[in-house]
């Protein structure tokens, strides 16, 4: 089962999308398998971080500016290089397993959608399918 998700995002900012990836898991059947959460984009990803703690939110934002500035001798000539390497160290996409129809999460984490180069209309897909 393959489903898309829209998603008005702000400039920069990491949106809970757990529960989307917990329903994609529960209308599909799957009991035993894989889901994988894509992002289509290239400055915005997804990855899994706390959920329990909104500053580690905050803090994963800060630090992605402390490590990729915005530098005035990058040539990408649309302005948002920095985005471009935030995005590839955060990847665009994980798999998550999922056991007794669910996603086999630790106590402490979510999925989060990553934008780094908003606002825009972002789109992401969830897809969940059964061992083989």
């Amino acid at each position: 089962m393959l489903e898309r998700f829209d998603l008005q995002t702000a400039k920069e900012g990491l949106y809970d999308i757990t529960q989307a990836v917990r329903d994609v898991i529960r209308e599909s059947g799957v009991k035993e398998g894989i889901c994988v959460a894509y992002c289509p984009h290239t400055t915005a990803g997804i990855t899994i971080n706390e959920n329990a703690d909104p500053d580690v939110l905050r803090d994963f934002l800060l630090g992605f500016d402390a490590a990729f500035p915005d530098r005035p001798e990058f040539r990408h000539s649309e302005g948002n290089s920095a985005a471009h390497l935030k995005t590839g160290v955060v990847g665009s996409s994980v798999t998550l397993i999922v056991r007794d129809g669910a996603p086999l999460l630790g106590v402490w984490q979510g999925v989060y959608f990553c934008e780094f180069d908003g606002p825009r209309r972002r789109q992401y897909y969830v897809k969940a399918t059964r061992d083989a």
